[in-house]
């Protein structure tokens, strides 16, 4: 019972995840001013984010961060979703994505799901 309950952690995580990237996209297609600078902002931060958490924030990351480092870095990636939400009027749902986030996270951090250094 517990197993499921934990992978079904991981799995909202990845949807996150997802989130994250449609939440900037979608930013991006909003807030540009002409269609050029939509496309750019649309494409643009999806894919910045994407780079920035493969590189820092998933487990096979080539700089993968640990301890408040990390919390940092996922404060940042999961906040820009809220934030991007709310920027273009969709202010539940960023309110809602930011409370499900609090609540995968204090679940990850409570199941140690979170990766952790290898120990020496």
């Amino acid at each position: 019972m517990i197993q499921g309950l934990k992978n079904t952690n991981l799995a909202l995580m990845f949807f996150l995840e997802l989130g994250v990237l449609v939440s900037l996209g979608y930013w991006g297609f909003s807030t540009g001013a002409g269609t050029l600078a939509k496309i750019g902002l649309g494409l643009g931060a999806p894919v910045l984010a994407a780079v920035i958490w493969g590189l820092f924030g998933a487990p096979r990351g080539r700089w993968h961060l640990y301890g408040i480092f990390r919390l940092i870095l996922k404060a940042i990636f999961f906040g820009s979703a809220a934030v991007a939400l709310f920027a273009v009027g969709q202010h539940i749902l960023g309110v809602a994505f930011a409370l499900i986030f609090v609540f995968n996270a204090v679940l990850s951090y409570v199941w140690e799901q979170d990766p952790q250094p290898a120990s020496v």
